[in-house]
């Protein structure tokens, strides 16, 4: 899962680097890369957990 995560994240980038650039696609690109890039990051705060509900709140906010 790690892999595909990645893979999302990084599609993301692509995806923002080949909008339009003006004010609006600025800001919602912006927003797309952090939220992209939290997927994965979640994703691992997820594996490394402390018990299974700190992986159950991770995996929740990854689906999210």
């Amino acid at each position: 899962m790690e892999p595909r995560t990645f893979l999302y994240g990084k599609k993301c980038i692509v995806l923002v680097m080949n909008m339009p650039k003006n004010l609006a696609s600025i800001e919602v690109g912006r927003q797309l890369i952090w939220s992209g890039g939290s997927v994965g990051a979640n994703y691992i705060e997820a594996n490394e957990g402390l018990g299974e509900k700190d992986f159950i709140m991770h995996i929740k906010i990854c689906r999210n």
